[in-house]
């Protein structure tokens, strides 16, 4: 696992041959093992590295026989070996045992047609320097697993690195906060690509290769998940294949020089996981797992059980408030603003493997492709009541609204949504705030956005037939990509940790998106197939438990542990001058949840965590114009 960078430009010498050893440097958490670059008068690439294969010979940059194709590379090749045998037969010949350069000689081999070839995560960047040209090729892995971002600079220079930070390092790069991109972080807890919270500056999107050459940019996709035709195997013979797909999927990726282990809730997927890996491994497997003092957010029972079911050596740790001192460190990590919660115990479990292995499984990716949020069975039953009531549900639930507190308030909510149309029915369902709820929080100018712009054409693929299976295909666009595996990523390599994702196996959801959707959903139940294989590996009570998720107790700490730090924002210059902020209103909003009469929790913490960003990555460059560095309030 690494972090890449780089820089050219197509028409004239770059002003520093240092640009990307310093745009490395900003990124070193990505690879603390060693740090290489190429650099000719016009092009830079480099990467960090956290050496997992051929710790010895992994050194990147890596080239071809002759030299004139370079790459650096984050990520990993689960199918280099075969790969390999197969570049040799036509002639290829080897300098190191990586994956890496297979996708080297892949490229010399298949052109811009290799990275179909590729099973695994990766974020490429390949120079091309054949016949004398210099042909820059950027590209990103089929789910987005693995980030990418680049810009233009004024002078016409592309940089790209694995994460934003590096970019201060390229000369003349001060850019601007973009209101759009604030304004759908607010709505959905992150900034959907390809946006970035910077004007001018864009993700590479999943399944997507950028190519520079004579000064323009061209970008095409290589891969889209097909979810027909549907498979029409009985059900014994689709839980068969499921079962040898898991399988597969969890064994390829137990190919590592240094110890791993795995990421355990309790709940299916990573449960699942851990029960496959412990099949292939004749030691115990190293499994980790994050708690809260909380009751009802504690899953630490549920993770052990089933670690001593599979025979794991179980590590725990319990999160308390304390770790709230982790925010500004989390702001520098993550780049953007990142409003999802979890990304506090997702870093502290990161932290505490660590110590321990230097790569992990995770069960990121059963919710998308077996449909098991409970969002997708509420949709389904809101739909249902919608077609039931010959269209009178909506208005009743109206009336409802006026009724006092909460319930009247979710009746309201019901009643909105049932008034939309597809697709924004579903995504205002799963949006973290709505037009009412940041009105009285933001300024004018913020809002007056469109907070679905880059959403609403995911959720709307003509190729699908089925509503749910758009829906599935949406969320994979966009929620999986923005937030699930940004948190995954930036928590583990903040930690120098690997995470690989078995249920995210392009192979496995190629296979999982021809089911039928009953085999997915059924009775009001998500993966229901997927549980049936779970049910020939785990105890019963795993497959019985409540879905948790990672929540974080929010509500109660921001009337307690979190309160010195809201009240210390709320008072400060930088957040009454910030241009975002409706003060009073946020004041007002927050008085309202101390007392007890509102739940405002979600919605302080975007505040808070933008905040926390804006004084890391805007503050800290308007005092003395210096690179970002961790706020210490």
């Amino acid at each position: 696992m690494c972090g890449i960078a780089g820089i050219i430009s197509q028409s004239w010498p770059l002003p520093e041959l240092a640009i990307a050893d310093a745009m490395c440097r900003l990124i070193s958490h990505r690879g603390p093992d060693d740090q290489g670059v190429y650099a000719t008068t016009h092009a830079q690439i480099g990467m960090r590295r956290l050496s997992i294969i051929d710790l010895a010979g992994g050194h990147q940059p890596i080239h071809n026989e002759d030299k004139t194709i370079w790459i650096v590379f984050n990520g990993e090749i689960y199918n280099f070996k075969e790969l390999r045998a197969s570049l040799e037969k036509c002639g290829h010949r080897f300098y190191t045992n990586t994956d890496t350069e297979c996708i080297v000689h892949a490229y010399e081999e298949y052109g811009d047609k290799c990275f179909s070839k590729l099973r695994g995560m990766f974020a490429i960047a390949i120079l091309d320097m054949r016949n004398g040209s210099q042909r820059l090729v950027l590209a990103r892995d089929r789910l987005g697993k693995k980030p990418l971002y680049y810009t233009r600079t004024a002078r016409g220079e592309l940089a790209f690195a694995s994460e934003l930070k590096s970019l201060f390092a390229v000369p003349d790069f001060n850019p601007a906060t973009s209101k759009s991109a604030t304004r759908e972080y607010f709505s959905m807890g992150y900034v959907p690509g390809p946006n970035s919270i910077y004007d001018g500056v864009n993700k590479l999107l999943p399944a997507h290769y950028l190519v520079m050459e004579s000064g323009k940019i061209r970008i095409e996709r290589y891969w889209r998940l097909d979810f027909g035709p549907k498979w029409d195997a009985s059900e014994p013979e689709l839980e068969k294949r499921l079962i040898a797909q898991l399988d597969d999927a969890v064994r390829v990726r137990l190919v590592s020089d240094v110890p791993f282990g795995a990421f355990l809730s309790g709940g299916v997927d990573s449960s699942v996981v851990a029960a496959l890996m412990a099949k292939h491994m004749s030691s115990p497997v190293k499994a980790f797992t994050i708690g809260f003092n909380e009751a009802s957010f504690n899953e630490i029972s549920d993770a052990r059980r089933i670690a001593k079911y599979i025979g794991a050596e179980h590590h725990e740790l319990v999160v308390t408030p304390v770790a709230m001192d982790l925010l500004s460190d989390l702001s520098w990590y993550f780049d953007e603003p990142f409003g999802d919660s979890s990304s506090l115990p997702s870093f502290l479990v990161a932290r505490m493997a660590v110590q321990h292995v230097k790569m992990v499984l995770s069960g990121d990716g059963g919710d998308e492709g077996f449909a098991g949020y409970a969002r997708y069975q509420k949709y389904e039953r809101l739909n249902a009541i919608a077609r039931q009531s010959l269209g009178l549900a909506g208005p009743l639930m109206r009336i409802g609204a006026l009724l006092p507190h909460r319930l009247g308030t979710r009746l309201g909510r019901i009643a909105d949504r049932m008034a939309l149309r597809y697709p924004e029915r579903y995504i205002s369902s799963v949006a973290l705030s709505t037009e009412a709820d940041l009105s009285p929080m933001l300024s004018p100018d913020v809002l007056k956005s469109d907070p679905y712009e880059n959403i609403r054409g995911h959720f709307m693929r003509e190729d699908i037939d089925d509503e749910m299976e758009k829906i599935l295909s949406g969320d994979m666009d966009t929620y999986l990509v923005d937030d699930i595996l940004v948190k995954v990523d930036r928590t583990t390599m903040a930690n120098s940790l690997e995470a690989r994702a078995p249920l995210l196996d392009h192979q496995l959801l190629e296979f999982a998106a021809r089911l039928p959707y009953g085999m997915k959903s059924r009775n009001g139940q998500g993966k229901y197939l997927l549980k049936k294989v779970a049910a020939r590996l785990l105890p019963p009570e795993c497959l019985q438990k409540r879905k948790q998720g990672f929540a974080v107790p929010l509500a109660r700490w921001f009337r307690h542990e979190l309160k010195p730090l809201m009240q210390d924002v709320m008072a400060s210059q930088a957040f009454r001058e910030r241009g975002v902020f409706n003060v009073s209103g946020v004041k007002n909003c927050y008085a309202l949840h101390l007392a007890g009469r509102h739940d405002f929790s979600e919605l302080l913490w975007l505040v808070l965590t933008y905040e926390m960003w804006a004084r890391t990555y805007v503050d800290a460059r308007t005092i003395g114009g210096k690179m970002p560095q961790p706020f210490r309030p």
